[in-house]
């Protein structure tokens, strides 16, 4: 791997700067296994929040104890990994597998990613955030949106695919070195789409309302671009240009598209083109959504 690319993905954004907690997370443990499982322990996804409420026996504990009175998507609040970290610490100032069920944060799993990407890189690894889709997340046969967490290993001399995520404890292969082929990149799932490879139905944003077919593989396209941008938007963020239209491009614009997609499938191959094409194509960059 160059080692151009490498310093590139050691470089934090305003998402994944842990500031004055850098050093917490320098001294967080180095194996990704522990790192993930204590890191399931401080957050709980709302999807099972809304699903366990009430039972008392679940990975995180008594769901009963969650305060009624707290936000079920608390990411709204908690955006960048330095937040979550400072959050976290001024509920509890315990970072362990302990931790009160009443203390833990409820976010999704583009927060897991960066907060795991923001530790990787503060400990000095190359580590970025991927967005794309997952059939392993649920059993009703659907790809849905995803984001996790890409390093590179110098060891095993490649980048390797990491959910730190908590609605991965019951999948059939090594969460923490994701098989190729079971995690859909954006650019893979709109190429899908694109050459009539899936149907529409089978690929779904948990937006609101929910989005489905290419309108959910544009948005992670364009996650995914800017997450190998080192600019891990928020998923309230869309392009602009497309915002505009509905997320419905033109003939023209799916042409460029095309050739944007064809890039991300091989992002270090092509890594310098990404960046020319970002920097130069200031569209893809423009988002709208929140106040904007």
């Amino acid at each position: 791997m160059k080692e151009d690319i490498m310093e590139f993905y050691r470089q934090t954004s305003c998402f994944t700067d842990l500031g004055f907690y850098r050093d917490f997370a320098v001294n967080l443990p180095d194996d990704i296994q522990e790192l993930c499982l204590l890191q399931r322990h401080q957050i709980i996804h709302p999807v099972a929040i809304m699903m366990q409420r009430g039972v008392k026996d679940t990975f995180h504990g008594d769901m009963t104890k969650i305060p009624v009175d707290r936000l079920l998507f608390e990411n709204e609040r908690y955006q960048t990994a330095v937040s979550i970290l400072a959050e976290l610490l001024r509920r509890e100032e315990r970072y362990s597998l302990e931790r009160k069920i009443e203390n833990k944060l409820h976010l999704c799993c583009r927060e897991q990613a960066i907060l795991l990407a923001a530790i990787l890189k503060a400990k000095g690894k190359a580590a970025r955030v991927r967005s794309g889709f997952a059939g392993y997340i649920s059993q009703d046969g659907v790809n849905h949106d995803h984001w996790i967490t890409e390093y590179y290993d110098q060891e095993k001399a490649r980048w390797v695919l990491t959910d730190a995520d908590c609605c991965c404890e019951d999948v059939d292969f090594n969460i923490y070195d994701i098989p190729e082929g079971r995690f859909i990149f954006g650019a893979q799932a709109y190429l899908c789409l694109r050459e009539n490879r899936y149907r529409e139905e089978e690929f779904l944003y948990a937006s609101v309302p929910p989005t489905i077919g290419m309108k959910a593989v544009l948005r992670a396209l364009f996650y995914d671009f800017h997450s190998l941008m080192n600019d891990e938007i928020f998923f309230w963020h869309v392009p602009a240009y497309l915002d505009r239209k509905d997320m419905e491009p033109s003939a023209e614009e799916y042409e460029e598209l095309d050739e944007l997609a064809k890039l991300l499938l091989r992002p270090n191959e092509n890594h310098e083109a990404l960046r020319k094409v970002w920097e130069q194509e200031e569209k893809y960059r423009i988002v709208a959504g929140g106040f904007n």
